[in-house]
């Protein structure tokens, strides 16, 4: 398991929250504003032009030094040598991504579940990803999770969880009794005007 890693302020992409600005700006400014990783999320796109975005999105990740992760895509996530996927329960199984990706590579899964949790470590997982924890736009198919799911999650697996869905600077708080390890964004961070602000602010809230 890949110890090192910096979970707590984790942007996920999505093209359609940005604010009059470009995407490959925003996640340079994200990251000068505290973002820790960033998954690239994009399900619209072809294999050529995904390919493309994830490879010049990695020049400004290794810029500086945060990882890359990629939703879902094994051969783009091989193809560019990002750090590793992340991947949905309707996803190739962990494992079988860990025999295909090595060891060294960060292999994320989405769970709603305690038992989906487990199995997700069983299965070689290095962290889980929880929620939806709120109302979301962004995701259509995400259900609520609660925050005592979350934390029983927590204390059920011993790897890193990171909860996602709906959060933002108003309701960050709510999870703190989970104790976890980091939080997940997309329009708390890509939606704001200024993406460096919102990801700092972010940042002060989950330290509180």
């Amino acid at each position: 398991m890949r110890s090192n890693i910096d979970y707590s302020l984790y942007l996920v992409t999505d093209r359609d929250v940005l604010v009059d600005t470009d995407i490959y700006t925003d996640v340079e400014e994200a990251i000068k504003g505290g973002v820790t990783l960033v998954q690239i999320r994009e399900k619209n796109m072809g294999t050529l032009e995904f390919y493309n975005f994830a490879l010049k999105l990695k020049i400004i990740t290794d810029k500086y030094k945060v990882p890359m992760i990629i939703n879902d895509r094994l051969d783009i996530a091989q193809a560019i040598g990002a750090a590793g996927v992340h991947l949905g329960q309707r996803d190739m199984p962990a494992d079988i991504a860990r025999r295909i990706l090595g060891d060294n590579k960060i292999i994320g899964v989405s769970t709603e579940t305690l038992k989906q949790a487990q199995k997700a470590e069983r299965q070689g997982a290095d962290y889980v990803g929880v929620g939806a924890m709120f109302h979301t736009t962004t995701k259509d198919d995400a259900s609520a999770v609660t925050i005592n799911c979350l934390k029983e999650i927590k204390e059920g697996i011993s790897i890193p969880v990171v909860a996602i869905g709906g959060i933002s600077e108003k309701n960050v708080s709510l999870l703190r009794p989970a104790n976890i390890d980091g939080i997940a964004v997309i329009s708390a961070i890509l939606g704001k005007k200024s993406v460096k602000i919102a990801a700092e602010k972010l940042g002060i809230l989950i330290k509180l």
